[in-house]
């Protein structure tokens, strides 16, 4: 038998299994195995430089989006062995799906602290009301996809239109979109008035005028900032993807996933990895100190200014 008759032949099973494939395709057995080494690679250096920062919120957020990751591509590459099989394709639905969100979560925490080094007078919100609001919208966005994702896994269990679930976890994907985007407006608007010198007037606390940018603050907004385009194409490929149904041909595309889901939460991991927060803005002791931006305010060496 020829090379193009083997591959002729495997092409024939390929096709004739996806017909059978909860997925609407058969999962690439090497792309899973890609996603599951790289996630694995990135959730290790993430477990420690957890360690070496002691900003020990780091574990429920990105240690926690990898290691679900690793088991949502480990029931993708099941899948891509024996591609009939519902148990890997319903153990790969919701975990994917809610991945990302201790991760976003992570950015909310992140640019909080930058709020309070640069100076909140520039921010429409507090540094702590930053914080609170937009991780409790993670949450509701995390307990409505998980909800929608059971609620779909247990109807294509039992043979039942799964698209209700579908659309509760639409419902979720949505509002986390919506609460990334709202997330990149204020932190762009909080940027701009602080390059600007334009602080909010509130009367009822007194800041100091401005503080410095320094090297590490600048290189974590860059992290930031590609770290928040990642999660935004993902959010917006998702949302996109359940509106388009069950089995609509944007969720039954292999490549569209892959790149457009798997690769884009990889990068932001790594992102995270190489403009980490515990080297950018210092170990536990100095994100724990009571109001960094005042402080640094009160020394000589923070004036904005004198750069």
């Amino acid at each position: 038998m020829s090379a193009h008759d083997v591959a002729a032949a495997l092409a024939a099973r390929a096709s004739e299994h996806s017909k059978d494939s909860p997925y609407g395709y058969v999962p690439t057995e090497w792309i899973c195995i890609l996603f599951i080494a790289l996630f694995a690679i990135t959730t290790l250096i993430h477990f420690g430089q957890t360690f070496y920062s002691r900003l020990w919120w780091l574990f429920g957020t990105t240690v926690l989006a990898g290691l679900i990751e690793i088991i949502g591509w480990s029931g993708r590459l099941w899948s891509s062995i024996s591609p009939t099989l519902l148990d890997p394709f319903l153990m790969q639905i919701t975990t994917t799906i809610i991945a990302p969100t201790p991760l976003i979560a992570a950015n909310f925490v992140i640019l909080g602290q930058i709020i309070k080094r640069l100076g909140q007078q520039y921010s429409r919100l507090s540094a702590m009301w930053y914080t609170i609001i937009f991780c409790s919208c993670d949450i509701i966005a995390l307990v409505i996809q998980a909800v929608g994702g059971a609620k779909a896994s247990t109807a294509v269990q039992d043979n039942q239109d799964p698209n209700p679930g579908g659309h509760i976890m639409l419902g979720g994907i949505a509002f986390q979109l919506a609460a990334v985007s709202i997330y990149l407006i204020l932190a762009t608007e909080f940027l701009i008035r602080y390059h600007l010198d334009k602080p909010f007037e509130r009367k009822e606390v007194a800041f100091p005028k401005s503080f410095t940018l320094d090297r590490g603050v600048k290189l974590m907004i860059i992290g930031l900032a590609f770290d928040g385009v990642f999660i935004l194409i993902r959010s917006i490929y998702r949302t996109i993807e359940l509106t388009d149904g069950w089995s609509g041909r944007i969720i039954e595309t292999q490549v569209y996933f892959n790149v457009l889901d798997g690769a884009m939460i990889v990068l932001a991991m790594f992102t995270l990895n190489f403009f980490h927060p515990g080297w950018l803005l210092g170990k536990a002791d100095r994100w724990n100190a009571k109001n960094p931006s005042v402080a640094d305010s009160e020394s000589p060496e923070y004036p904005k200014n004198a750069a």
